[in-house]
């Protein structure tokens, strides 16, 4: 059995790995904090820096399975499949339970070291946190396979698409502190956490459902 047939042409894959993307990049997590720390002195593009960090980070990975990670994947697709349905469910249920108690707030912790060096804080905070190999052993990895299906030219659109969620949200979180505010409240940070959440669970649920009933 092949993956679930969902990315249907080249734009669809995009807003697909922008919405993923964004899902993942709201979540607390040690980037986020890095980027909030180095903000506070280094200005607003600390957050494209970290961003670029991160970034590599990630490449790393993909050319690992383009080279040939997904060739041996390709032998159990369905395997794939049904592990990256069932982590966007899981990750969406924490997602929605974590997101009552996210916050915004400035931290101040190791600020002047992230700013010397925003890009490897970005990599470092990356690479050490269990949640990014999880996301890519599972969704991460299916959604590439899936792209690769089409053609590596899709997956490299669902790179951009998540890599410009990655960006849009870490720049407005950096220019939003160095500013002395949070363009966003906490109430609405949690907000948009929740929604992120059940479109987590949906996609996935939707995604597993096209492995059971697959298209005619």
């Amino acid at each position: 059995m092949a993956l679930p047939d969902i990315m249907l042409d080249t734009p669809q894959m995009f807003i697909l790995a922008f919405a993923l993307g964004l899902t993942g990049a709201l979540a607390p997590g040690p980037t986020l904090v890095a980027t909030i720390n180095a903000s506070i002195s280094g200005g607003w593009t600390m957050g494209p820096r970290v961003t670029f960090g991160h970034m590599l980070s990630e490449l790393l990975i993909v050319i690992l399975i383009v080279a040939g990670l997904a060739t041996v994947a390709l032998r159990y697709t369905t395997a794939v499949a049904v592990i990256g349905g069932v982590a966007l469910v899981i990750f969406g249920l924490l997602t929605i339970l974590g997101s009552r108690g996210v916050t915004l707030a400035r931290t101040g912790s190791g600020a002047a070291v992230v700013t010397a060096n925003p890009y490897f804080a970005g990599f470092f905070t990356s690479v050490a946190n269990p949640y990014f190999w999880i996301w890519w052993l599972t969704v991460g990895s299916a959604m590439v396979i899936a792209g690769l299906a089409g053609g590596i030219f899709l997956a490299c659109v669902f790179m951009a698409g998540h890599w410009c969620a990655d960006l849009g949200w870490f720049t407005l979180v950096s220019t939003g502190i160095s500013r002395g505010t949070t363009i966003l409240s906490d109430i609405t940070y949690q907000r948009i956490m929740m929604a992120c959440g059940l479109f987590l669970v949906f996609f996935g649920v939707y995604y597993l459902a096209r492995i059971v009933f697959p298209p005619a």
